[in-house]
C-alpha cells in the first residue's frame, strides 16, 4: 500500500515557516538582481513578477529590497502595492489563524 501524504502533514508550521523565508528571502534577491540589471541597462525583471512574488508572501522581502537598494522607491505603485499587499496577508493570516 503506498504511503500518502496529507495536507496536515505537508502544512506544517514548520514548513510554512520556512517557505516564508524562502518567498522573502527570493523577493529580497529579485530587487537586489532587478536593480544591478538596470544600472547595467539589460534585461529586467517584469515589474508584474516582483508583485507576483510579494502577492505569494515575500512582502516584506520584496519591500526591504525596494528600500535597501532604492529600487522603484519612485513608483507610487511600488511604495504603496508592496506594503498594501504585505498588510493584507497579515491580516489575513491573523484572521483565520484566531479563527481556528
Amino acid at each position: 500500500m503506498q504511503n500518502i501524504t496529507t495536507l496536515q502533514e505537508i502544512f506544517t508550521i514548520r514548513n510554512i515557516i520556512i517557505y516564508f523565508i524562502m518567498i522573502n528571502l527570493l523577493g529580497f534577491f529579485m530587487m537586489w538582481l532587478d536593480k544591478r540589471k538596470a544600472k547595467k541597462g539589460v534585461w529586467r525583471i517584469p515589474e508584474k513578477t516582483l508583485f507576483i512574488i510579494t502577492a505569494l508572501g515575500g512582502g516584506i522581502g520584496t519591500t526591504a529590497g525596494m528600500y535597501a537598494f532604492r529600487h522603484k522607491t519612485q513608483k507610487i505603485g511600488f511604495v504603496i502595492g508592496f506594503p498594501f499587499i504585505t498588510i493584507l496577508e497579515i491580516i489575513t493570516i491573523l484572521y483565520f489563524g484566531i479563527k481556528k
